[in-house]
């Protein structure tokens, strides 16, 4: 698609992105006029790149290490007269300007933030809190600003805004509002920003000088980070860097801007040159996240309700409409742990999730016996992974794990071959139930037509070989003073990809049920690199990642092609990006295509997990993203609910959300599709096929 395509589906804006940008200007001490063309050379460049809100650092148009210097008139003076030629300046540019300088009122001097648009200040902040020891000495000349609420400042003999009761919000762009704080702000136990985040705003900015000493770094990232989880919103962070004086002090221009406490963009430290340090924030997601968790709409109200008393400084953004990118980091794989310094740990911990679940259950049934059916497929072996280490912690000898391999009418030797390698190499009790003699009786019984010979493979047809299965489990279950650990998984719940009742659905324990097939893949990885098992384990696992994804209910053509389950519902892989922005974030189909149509549009650009294997990096165009996430709409919302209302106990894994009706997903199961149906047709551009 072309870069001039003004299809809106294509513009970030349209989904409620804000591209937020932390400048680091070129910088001399205490030349007004230098800084003054430093800040206007990074809002030209943002201006080139599309940005929406452009944040600097602290006092940045006067220099902020420079002492007494701040008590001149003539540097005072200037600030005013620069500041206006700022302002002027930015009549032509898209950016909001957030610049720092020291501003003079009624006698006293100001830390301040100045917001600028469309060559008008909007409102000016004050900072709360004034450090004043070890290196820092600013109540020498500024006053704090925590009491100015409801005022106004007079600055270029214009009279605007001035207080921390501020908020800034687009009138014509939904989501984009944010509130300031200045750098020690967010040092404080009570940071202001807090506040102006319960008030409303998205987006919270810090402008910070911050001079850098050994482990300075690592703290304002946990404060970023922490601020914009608590606050549940966006931060942005940008530090004075090269330029400032250096007379006892040093800078390094550190710019970050955290969602969530997602790290989504940091700049090069100790950079000579100014730098650009650019994302784009997704406000829906937070304010979808606001409305989920009610702690915080509790602590606005026990705050005082700041959205009723804050002052809304509005302004008319006016951004183009039309494609810009996106840029962002979209993990293709949102299920499966993706930090390279911590994935032993994530891995080891998802893992155990599910081996301690099962262990409690294990000793609170007093069950002598697991029961697991196992096809070679993903799902039984990740399950049986999990029933083998938890008996190995136990310390109960795993043939306490009664594994059985029922073959069907579409059971191929590959995978028959691979469940009896497996339950051989895990040392299980192992027994082979050929269920074709029953499944004829039964077609018989209801005279299915495949009973007089007739190749009629509908569901009937499969269900009554899923259904026999599980019957045959549950009997062996009573048998043997056990229970049935079931195998299915989160992406087949989301679905409804499983036999209802007497069926793969159904178990005394879904230990799958909260790990997703994308997760279970990896896991089973994960097993055979860090060598959970033995050698001989870890070569029949690499054989069954390798084995096309299928409920072998269907024989095989008279081509040889076997059922595939991703050629009629959807690559897994797709689906499970669906599920995740659908149950954790709530997003609508058409901000979940524009997402994916990001993320998997290029297999050679973006995040991919850690060591995941090149020959199978995919992509997709819109119209296969179109085509998949109608079907998981249509599945998920319309059709499987009924499916899920009825689920075992299982645990949750993954902080993505699970399915359980006791949990985190409750829903009708006679709803219609038909809202997100037409989110998702509404919004989308004409496509091909």
């Amino acid at each position: 698609m072309a870069k001039g395509d003004t299809h809106p589906f294509y513009d970030l804006h349209t989904h409620g992105f804000v591209r937020v940008a932390t400048a680091t200007p070129r910088t001399r001490t205490a030349d007004v006029a230098y800084n003054a063309q430093g800040i206007l050379e990074q809002a030209e460049k943002a201006h080139d790149q599309g940005v929406d809100l452009l944040l600097y650092p602290e006092l940045c148009l006067s220099s902020y290490a420079i002492d007494d210097l701040h008590l001149q008139t003539a540097l005072l003076e200037a600030v005013e007269r620069h500041l206006s030629d700022i302002v002027e300046a930015s009549e032509r540019l898209s950016p909001v300007l957030v610049i720092g300088a020291p501003l003079r009122r009624n006698g006293r001097i100001y830390n301040c933030a100045i917001a600028i648009a469309k060559g008008r200040i909007l409102g000016v902040v004050p900072k709360s809190y004034l450090p004043n020891y070890r290196e820092f000495y600013e109540k020498r000349w500024f006053s704090h600003g925590r009491e100015c609420v409801g005022l106004e400042i007079t600055v270029g003999g214009e009279t605007v805004p001035f207080g921390t009761d501020l908020v800034f919000e687009a009138s014509d762009l939904s989501g984009f509002t944010f509130g300031i704080e200045i750098c020690e702000d967010f040092w404080s136990p009570n940071p202001p920003g807090t506040l102006a985040a319960l008030a409303g705003a998205t987006i919270l900015l810090n402008l910070s000088a911050s001079n850098i000493t050994i482990g300075k770094s690592d703290e304002r990232h946990m404060l970023t980070r922490a601020s914009s989880s608590r606050s549940v919103c966006a931060y942005a962070y940008s530090a004075s860097g090269y330029g400032e004086s250096t007379t006892d002090l040093a800078w390094d221009g550190q710019g970050m801007i955290y969602e969530l406490g997602d790290l989504l963009v940091e700049s090069e430290r100790f950079d000579h040159a100014p730098e650009l340090c650019v994302t784009d924030i997704d406000t829906r997601r937070i304010l979808a996240e606001r409305m989920r968790m009610q702690t915080w709409g509790d602590a606005g109200d026990f705050a005082g309700r700041p959205e009723d008393w804050y002052r809304r400084a509005t302004f008319e953004h006016g951004a183009p409409r039309r494609d810009i990118g996106l840029v962002r980091p979209i993990r293709r794989f949102p299920f499966v742990p993706n930090r390279r310094e911590k994935l032993d740990e994530d891995c080891y911990e998802a893992f155990n999730i599910q081996v301690d679940a099962l262990m409690r259950r294990i000793e609170s049934t007093k069950a002598k016996t697991i029961v697991i059916g196992i096809s070679g497929g993903l799902d039984s072996t990740h399950a049986l992974l999990v029933a083998a280490k938890a008996m190995d912690r136990l310390g109960r000898p795993r043939t306490d794990i009664r594994g059985y391999t029922m073959p069907g009418f579409a059971t191929s030797d590959h995978t028959k071959s691979n469940a009896w390698k497996l339950m051989e190499a895990f040392h299980i009790t192992a027994e082979e139930i050929d269920i074709k003699p029953a499944a004829r009786q039964m077609l018989e019984d209801i005279d299915h037509p495949f009973s007089d010979g007739e190749p009629q493979y509908d569901t009937t047809f499969e269900n009554v070989q899923a259904g026999l299965r599980t019957d045959y489990l549950f009997r062996l279950a009573g048998h043997h003073s056990g229970f049935v650990l079931g195998t299915g998984d989160l992406s087949e719940l989301a679905l409804g990809w499983c036999t209802y009742g007497v069926g793969d659905q159904m178990s005394h324990y879904a230990v799958n049920a909260g790990v997703p097939k994308t997760l279970i893949q990896y896991l089973i990885r994960w097993t055979t690199t860090t060598h959970q098992f033995d050698d001989g384990v870890d070569e029949i696992l690499l054989a069954i990642l390798d084995t096309e994804i299928s409920p072998e209910l269907v024989p095989a053509g008279a081509d040889g092609a076997i059922q595939s389950t991703q050629s009629i519902i959807g690559p897994y892989e797709l689906n499970d990006f669906f599920l995740h922005h659908v149950i954790r974030w709530g997003q609508s189909p058409s901000h979940v295509a524009f997402l994916a149509w990001h993320a998997w549009k290029d297999a050679q650009a973006g995040l991919w997990p850690i060591d995941f294997p090149h020959e199978a990096r995919n992509q997709y165009d819109l119209s296969t993203i179109a085509k998949w996430l109608e079907n998981f709409v249509k599945r998920f919302f319309a059709f499987s609910q009924f499916k899920r209302s009825a689920l075992p106990n299982g645990p949750k894994v993954s902080a993505g959300g699970a399915l359980s009706p006791r949990g985190d997903w409750r829903a009708p199961s006679d709803a219609v599709a038909d809202v997100w149906l037409a989110d998702l047709h509404g919004a989308l551009p004409p496509l091909e096929g």
